[in-house]
C-alpha cells in the first residue's frame, strides 16, 4: 500500500503521540496553529538518512521562519535517535516508532525491492500540514541530496 492511497491532500492528518530523542512524549495535534513538515526516514546514520538529516538541519532555522515544525519520524529507538542528534547537531525534533504503528497508520510501511529480495521498510516520504492539520502536500519521490531545499521552496512558495 502506498502513502498516496491511504492518506491524501485534504485529509486530516492522523494524531498521534511518540517519544522524542530525548524521551519526551510528543503529540502531532500539539503543533496545530503551525505548518508542519513531517517526514518518515528508514534508518539513522545511514548515507541516505544522514545526508537527508542534514540537509533539513541546514534549511531548519529558515523553515522555522515560515512557521514550520520540523519532525522526524523512524522506526528507531529513542538512544539510536538521541545518538544521531548529537552526531550530526541536528537539533529539530526525531521521533522514535520502534512498534512501527504510526509508520503504518501514514502508510510509508511499505514492501521494499531490494535486488532481487523483498523486504518490508519505510518508504521515503514527507507530508507538508496546514495550520489546522490538513495534508497539503505528500512527497514520496525525491532525491535525499536536494529534498530539504525542495521543500523548503514549497513552503515559501505556498500560502497553506
Amino acid at each position: 500500500m502506498s502513502a498516496t492511497s491511504k492518506l491524501s491532500s485534504g485529509m486530516s492528518a492522523p494524531d498521534f503521540e511518540l517519544l522524542d530523542q530525548n524521551g519526551k512524549l510528543v503529540r502531532l495535534s500539539k503543533f496545530h496553529n503551525h505548518r508542519v513538515v513531517l517526514y518518515f526516514y528508514p534508518r539513522a546514520d545511514t548515507p541516505g538518512c544522514t545526508t537527508e538529516a542534514c540537509g533539513f538541519r541546514d534549511v531548519h532555522e529558515q523553515l522555522k521562519s515560515h512557521g514550520a515544525i520540523l519532525l522526524g519520524i523512524s522506526p528507531d529507538q529513542v538512544a539510536i535517535n538521541h545518538a544521531f542528534d548529537e552526531k550530526y547537531v541536528l537539533q529539530f525534533t526525531l521521533l522514535s516508532d520502534p512498534e512501527k504503528k504510526v509508520v503504518k497508520q501514514y502508510g510509508v510501511w511499505q514492501t521494499m525491492q531490494i535486488g532481487t529480495r523483498e523486504l518490508m521498510g519505510i518508504k521515503r516520504t514527507t507530508f507538508i500540514l496546514d495550520e489546522a492539520g490538513v495534508i497539503r502536500d505528500i512527497i514520496t519521490s525525491f532525491d535525499v541530496k536536494t529534498h530539504a531545499k525542495d521543500v523548503l521552496q514549497r513552503i515559501a512558495d505556498k500560502d497553506f
